[in-house]
């Protein structure tokens, strides 16, 4: 199993001084930390750093231009590979050929480490840019099919229920051939499903949920994925999971690096904000429905030790970070998408997680993982010679 990261760039509340400076302040000192952040990782030998697109995400959020972040950090780092987790597909977000041009001049930059995630958001952000709920999962797919054949062919021309488009050369290429990984955001059964049938990766999440429930949404995806047609050029039969991620030296430094009110922040900041933004449009029924236990998160009514009890996040020493992680690898991920910069967590907090991870668990991880090919390689030349 691999590590990676996954960023928002958060911006917690409250900023210091009236606007605009509280906030360009904070935002200031959040990229800067972020990609110092990514570029130790790079050295540590994390797998992937995966960068998100969202907009209007107070606090929780401050990036919407991922490819504008991954292109700098193509340039600063040189083994990461760098996902966009995700881009927003329906039509209304952005223009195919958009996603076609910044993803392939990504993979140039970075001279084949992108990775590409879809997705089609959440109420809140379809509604500020006129998106049509009902039809993007249609939309997302078929913009997919839309960038991959934009890659394939020389000339692309497209007439077709959501597009029409002249025949005209999109240019970059990708670096990579014939085009970078193709993944897509889920976490329900339905959307789970889709992404196994059209052979994309999975990126989905642990926070919310046990790691047993989370392993049969996987088995779930593996089945869907025996009989899949890849809906790009590449068929893509992996997961990615992310969860908050503090590794640390002991738990006594819990306290000193704020770990427990950072996670409590994160838990609470986003049920508020599912809350104000997400389901605001539906009534209180249908929102105790949707999110039984959302309610009691925003009015901090929750343990937050439960989270960690429950294997719902991984926090801890090396040596405890390893064990948590070798269980989410039996639950059948492939990459844990670390969440290591969440809250108040001090720079130097985060920088101490990122290296011990890098020292010690994931070259453990990558150690397993031989043993076990070889076991492999042996249980399968001995099978041969049997027959």
């Amino acid at each position: 199993m691999e590590l990676g990261l996954l960023y928002e760039f958060e911006a917690p509340k409250p900023w210091e001084g009236e606007h605009p400076w509280g906030q360009r302040t904070k935002e200031r000192q959040a990229y800067k930390n972020c990609i110092e952040q990514i570029a130790l990782a790079d050295r540590k030998g994390f797998h992937t750093a995966w960068l998100v697109e969202h907009h209007f995400r107070e606090g929780r959020s401050h990036m919407p231009c991922n490819d504008v972040v991954l292109g700098a950090l193509s340039q600063i780092t040189e083994n990461i590979r760098l996902g966009f987790g995700v881009t927003l597909m329906p039509h209304e977000f952005i223009h195919p050929v958009r996603v076609a041009e910044k993803v392939a001049t990504v993979d140039l930059l970075s001279r084949g480490r992108a990775e590409w995630g879809m997705g089609r958001s959440t109420p809140m952000e379809q509604i500020a840019f006129g998106v049509d709920a009902a039809e993007s999962k249609k939309k997302m797919l078929a913009a997919c099919k839309t960038v991959s054949e934009m890659w394939a062919q020389e000339y692309y021309e497209e007439d077709s229920e959501y597009l029409k488009f002249p025949k005209r050369m999109v240019t970059p290429k990708p670096y990579q051939y014939p085009h970078p990984p193709c993944w897509m955001a889920a976490s329900s059964e339905e959307t789970i499903r889709m992404a196994g049938q059209n052979g994309l990766g999975l990126l989905c999440f642990s926070i919310m949920q046990p790691l047993d429930k989370l392993a049969a949404l996987i088995d779930i995806y593996r089945e869907e994925q025996k009989n899949a047609v890849p809906v790009s050029h590449v068929h893509t039969n992996k997961v990615g999971v992310y969860t908050l991620v503090h590794c640390t030296e002991s738990r006594s430094k819990f306290d000193t690096n704020r770990v427990w009110d950072s996670m409590w922040w994160w838990y609470r900041a986003s049920a508020e904000f599912i809350l104000k933004w997400e389901m605001a449009h539906l009534p209180p029924e249908a929102q105790d429905k949707a999110f039984p236990l959302l309610k009691k998160q925003a009015a901090g009514d929750f343990d937050i030790h439960s989270f960690d009890e429950q294997d719902m996040v991984i926090i801890g020493t090396p040596e405890e970070c390893l064990k948590k992680f070798l269980k989410y690898e039996d639950a059948g991920i492939d990459q844990v998408l670390c969440y290591v910069n969440f809250g108040y967590l001090p720079q130097e907090a985060v920088l101490e997680s990122i290296t011990l991870l890098g020292d010690y668990v994931i070259p453990e991880l990558k150690a397993m993982g031989a043993k076990r090919t070889a076991r492999g390689l042996e249980q399968s030349i001995a099978l041969q010679a049997a027959e």
